[in-house]
């Protein structure tokens, strides 16, 4: 998991709190996350992996470059990922060579590998971790401004200077004032660490914060597009606002779901940092709680990439192709224009509907305010559950969409 206290627990004169929440049970402990860790892993790249189903040849066209929101989440999902890699390292070591862990307490000792493992280890984990904080809210504000200003793909390089820059600084920074004047031998005191611990939680209490307020804005902003596109509000523009709106409540409820515990558990160890016996009998239940939230955590933060996966796509199933020369061909994105394939319809003829539809909504635009209408839905609507198939339409090649859809529709019948 991720926790400011496993770097604090790197120091050999730790507080008595974080002794108590490391050193209890560390053998369960470190099954739990290691297991939940590896199933997490494992699905997030299944689920990432580019599938056989869903890819069609369409023209010789080249595939425009991707939204700068599909980036962010892809991208989103790879700090996970990279996140659960460091928590199965330290998690596999901790049970494999204890008595390198245990090192780790000893004063004076001048064997250096346990203690540059332990904070090796949890820098590691706070980085990507904390890389995929900041990457969550710059997805909130992107969504926001393709809408409201059709903000393109080359406000990505801005996101990676702040994100991976606020990152870097912020964890070198907490690591290097909570170490002072050196690894073995840490000042003590609540006051030293707090700067440590702002900078760990100051991204995740961010992301809580200010993502609903950006979503909500967002959800705002699609409804009043959906209703100038045709001047009605019908039934389609009404589903489709509500998947996109429910689709922002997944991705904030499995931020919620995973790193509010952290939280919780953080106030119940300050708490019993500054009673001075942390053992007194009167604090027991607030002992049961800490240990109890501690646990949780360890199962709940490493699942956070296989959950992000399902909020930011749904499932897309096992059916991997790792085949290189199909990867190259054209990727039909799950869109805003198309509605669930039901009662045993066929999905390939369902697919020209939806193309020959949203070519109709690409030649309004056209007349209209030009590409900002679509580009928005298909970014905030991309990976809907209900959705199947649509195209995105580069604006260079909208004088050819009535052949397209000919050639297409031609396939179709052969």
């Amino acid at each position: 998991m991720a926790s400011p206290r496993l770097e604090t627990f790197c120091c050999p004169n730790r507080d008595a709190a974080t002794e108590f929440a490391v050193s209890f049970q560390p053998g369960p402990f470190g099954a739990l996350s290691l297991g939940s860790a590896a199933v997490s892993l494992v699905f997030a790249v299944l689920q990432v992996l580019p599938k056989r189903r869903g890819y069609r040849r369409l023209g010789q066209y080249p595939l425009p470059r991707p939204a700068s929101s599909s980036r962010i989440l892809f991208i989103i999902s790879i700090c996970d990922i990279l996140g659960c890699t460091g928590i199965i390292v330290r998690s596999s070591v901790w049970l494999g060579v204890p008595s390198l862990i245990e090192r780790v307490s000893v004063t004076n000792d001048t064997d250096v590998l346990p203690e540059a493992f332990c904070v090796g280890s949890a820098m590691w984990i706070q980085l990507f971790f904390s890389a995929s904080f900041w990457w969550t809210f710059c997805y909130a504000v992107d969504v926001f401004l393709v809408v409201k200003t059709s903000a393109g793909i080359s406000t990505i390089v801005l996101y990676h200077m702040i994100t991976w820059g606020l990152a870097v600084l912020l964890c070198v920074e907490g690591v290097a004032m909570l170490y002072y004047p050196s690894i073995s031998d840490c000042e003590q005191g609540l006051q030293h660490a707090i700067p440590h611990y702002i900078t760990t939680y100051a991204p995740m209490l961010l992301v809580l914060t200010a993502n609903p307020v950006f979503f909500s804005r967002t959800v705002s902003a699609v409804t009043s597009l959906l209703k100038g596109r045709q001047g009605i509000y019908t039934e389609n523009e009404r589903r489709l606002a509500n998947e996109i709106k429910i689709r922002f409540f997944k991705i904030m409820l499995v931020f919620f779901v995973c790193w509010t515990p952290n939280i919780i558990n953080e106030c119940l160890l300050f708490y019993l940092e500054m009673q001075p016996d942390i053992n007194d009998s009167s604090l027991r239940n607030i002992r049961n709680a800490a240990l109890t939230t501690w646990f949780i955590m360890g199962i709940l933060n490493p699942m956070q990439a296989f959950l992000n996966t399902l909020a930011f796509h749904g499932w897309t199933g096992l059916d991997v192709d790792l085949n290189p020369q199909r990867s190259r061909e054209l990727a039909w994105d799950s869109g805003s224009t198309s509605v669930p394939n039901t009662m045993g319809q066929n999905p390939v003829v369902g697919t020209t509907l939806l193309y020959q539809s949203h070519i109709q909504e690409l030649q309004k635009d056209t007349m209209g305010n030009g590409q900002q209408h679509s580009d928005a839905i298909s970014v905030l609507s991309e990976g809907s559950e209900s959705s199947t198939v649509e195209i995105h339409i580069s604006s260079e090649l909208r004088g050819d969409v009535d052949a397209d859809g000919e050639s297409l529709e031609n396939s179709v019948r052969h």
